[in-house]
């Protein structure tokens, strides 16, 4: 193996002891049993830090480019420590250890290492051949991209596609409005139908829902957006092909031998879907408390297998496909970073959320009830939704689910149009910022190292803000009344 593959290799197993070893560390603070954190008795000052890393995101790119390049990593970090070390000077060490631990092994851990898997599976699949990014290639492949993320998931269609569609279109003048549209369609709404499509549906799953319910019932508000939004994709891309044309010199080699190289990485690809699967379906009732956090045999079975097929993929797969890709960790690296940052801060947000209508998020809670006390969907829509643009779409999920009474047989039935519109708003309204799903971040990271100029922050919600919410408003009117 070459010292160059070597590395690529190498790298997961340092972050992964590197992860482990903090872990261990933080849980040494923590109790054998964790108590809850009650989000009832917490001040809206507590958000601070999160909002604090949103703004970062949003303004840093901006104000400070170079800066934020290099050290972005840190400025996580430091809004982490601005909500830790309070919280344990307010609570404890204790409990901010628990808080902590429960964070890394219940959440952040288990979503890292599936985009890990699926970032590693898909960037050992190259895609060959000259494609050239006419609007109507353009147009089938973010079609291909949609109707593939509710079977492989938002983040598995999303890093298997948009590597050939940045190719296809590197002799194109710009190309940012493409890679908008594909997280609008492969990255978020593509992904509405399955429980394997996001992580919210993922959870309704493990909390009864069942695997075609969501299909059953969203399929027509899925079907409207994806093409409206082709339409106008193609429109907008036909437009701008005429008006810009393309540039004198195509980079991309003249091969058009179309096929896949990297092709096994397709079996790894179904493991990493047979393993979340698994993970939701075999019940066992084995369950480790791991310095308070409850950790099932399932899942751990899951992240274990998310790390070998990790690691089975980078051994496999020759040194030219990854070259061909230009495959390489930066794109991951930043979302792990920043999602650290997130997952540590929105700790305090969630429990507020959780506390209903006793906590500083109350008014939230009380407007998705009508004055007869029954759900009002158009607001469950709209509540979930934008809360999901912002924060993690599946806690959101969870804190509606369960307000909505979080009985899967009545959410199935006499409340299906209220379970609807909590499964289209977190899915749907991902879209509406770079962090309403990891997908998103990851895209975009992808895009700019290949030299797209994505627009910022701010500038990215003037196309989803423009562009998706009348939508929603008509899918509001249409299903949701």
């Amino acid at each position: 193996m070459t010292p160059a593959s070597t590395s690529i290799t190498r790298r997961p197993f340092f972050w992964f002891s590197r992860l482990g070893a903090l872990l261990m560390l933080l849980a040494l603070a923590a109790p054998a049993r964790a108590a809850t954190l009650d989000g009832s008795q917490l001040s809206l000052l507590w958000a601070v830090p999160f909002v604090g890393i949103l703004l970062s995101i949003a303004i840093w790119p901006l104000a400070g480019p170079m800066f934020w390049h290099h050290h972005f990593g840190k400025i996580a970090a430091a809004w982490a420590l601005a909500f830790l070390l309070p919280f344990a000077a307010v609570f404890g060490i204790a409990a901010a250890g628990a808080g902590l631990v429960h964070a890394l092994l219940a959440e952040y851990i288990p979503f890292i290492l599936l985009l890990t898997a699926l970032f590693t599976v898909s960037g050992g699949i190259y895609i060959r051949g000259n494609l050239h990014g006419t609007p109507l290639l353009n147009t089938g492949i973010l079609l291909v991209g949609g109707i593939l993320a509710s079977f492989m998931g938002t983040t598995g269609a999303s890093m298997l596609l948009i590597r050939p569609l940045i190719r296809a279109n590197d002799n194109r003048k710009s190309c940012a409005h493409v890679v908008i549209f594909f997280i609008f369609i492969v990255s978020n709404i593509g992904g509405s139908l399955t429980p394997l499509g996001d992580p919210p549906l993922f959870l309704g799953f493990l909390k009864g829902v069942t695997f075609f319910w969501t299909a059953a019932h969203i399929w027509p508000d899925t079907l409207l957006l994806m093409v409206v939004l082709l339409v106008m994709f193609f429109l907008l891309d036909t437009w701008m092909y005429k008006k810009e044309g393309v540039a004198p010199a195509d980079p991309t080699p003249d091969d058009h031998r179309f096929g896949f190289d990297g092709a096994v990485n397709f079996l790894l690809l179904g493991c990493v879907v047979a393993l979340v699967l698994m993970s939701g379906i075999w019940k066992p009732g084995v369950v480790f408390n791991v310095f308070g956090t409850d950790v099932a045999l399932p899942g751990l079975v899951r992240d274990l297998g998310m790390i070998v097929v990790t690691i089975i993929s980078l051994a496999i797969t020759p040194k030219d496909v990854h070259d061909s890709n230009q495959f390489n960790w930066e794109p991951m690296k930043e979302v792990a970073k920043l999602f650290a940052g997130i997952f540590l801060t929105i700790i305090p947000v969630i429990a507020m959320l959780q506390a209903g209508t006793d906590g500083p998020f109350g008014a939230v809670v009380r407007a998705v009830t009508n004055a007869d006390g029954t759900p009002n969907p158009a607001m469950y829509f709209w509540a979930t939704g934008m809360l999901s643009g912002f924060l993690d779409n599946a806690p959101t999920y969870l804190v509606f689910f369960n307000t909505a009474g979080g009985d899967p047989v009545q959410l199935m039935g006499p409340l299906a149009t209220t379970l609807a519109a909590v499964s289209a708003g977190s899915v749907f309204m991902g879209a509406l910022t770079y962090i309403g799903n990891a997908p998103n971040l990851m895209v975009k990271a992808i895009a700019e190292d290949r030299g797209v100029k994505m627009p910022s922050f701010f500038g990215y919600m003037a196309w989803s803000f423009g562009i998706l919410l009348p939508l929603f408003v008509v899918l509001t009117l249409l299903f949701f009344r």
